[in-house]
């Protein structure tokens, strides 16, 4: 199964937001990344090369406004490329875990590759953002991402006190359990009672 090349592209244009993504699932974790907000790029960039899935994300967005805009429709526009390069989801490992340090900051992030959409989010943050991102559209990315994904998500930061450092815990532990949850299990088999996710 593992010499399928898992890999999607997804167009998003609306009133607000102009995006490109691709992705591809068993690649080195290349990132190229441009979204026009410095400190998400340094989020996605540590999301792609940590779990492994190369990435290219370009955003174009109204920036004038906010943040918002191009960073939600940005976790929708991934999301959709991760669900679709993962297809029936069949054969996968389907659940990872990871408990990640940054510092003086620890995040675990859990999820499963099931095709029932969820988020659990339990991130508190200090500031109000890093560079011009809004520390709370982490949550809004994470929401965007999961459901368009078809992801079952729970986030928790356990404990830290320099924002920086909690939010790339948090990115970072996504990736390591997604990474976990998108390999090949050893014979190929849907792991479900049900036989289908």
């Amino acid at each position: 199964m593992s010499e399928i090349i898992r890999k999607s592209e997804i167009t998003r244009n609306t009133r607000e937001t102009d995006i490109y993504v691709s992705v591809m699932l068993d690649g080195l974790g290349n990132a190229d990344i441009s979204t026009g907000i410095g400190f998400f790029d340094h989020m996605l960039t540590a999301l792609s090369v940590h779990s492994g899935i190369s990435m290219t994300v370009r955003v174009t967005g109204d920036l004038h406004v906010d943040c918002h805009h191009s960073i939600e429709d940005t976790g929708i526009a991934l999301g959709q490329a991760l669900g679709q390069a993962l297809g029936t989801k069949s054969g996968i490992v389907r659940y990872g875990t990871a408990y990640i340090p940054m510092d003086e900051a620890l995040a675990m992030a859990s999820l499963d590759l099931s095709n029932r959409p969820f988020l659990v989010f339990n991130c508190p943050f200090t500031n109000q953002g890093c560079g011009g991102y809004d520390l709370c559209m982490t949550e809004e990315f994470f929401r965007a991402f999961a459901f368009n994904a078809g992801m079952t998500l729970h986030i928790n930061l356990l404990y830290g006190s320099n924002d920086h450092h909690k939010a790339e815990a948090v990115y970072k532990a996504v990736a390591h359990a997604l990474k976990k949850a998108s390999m090949y299990n050893s014979d190929g088999s849907t792991l479900s009672t049900k036989g289908v996710l």
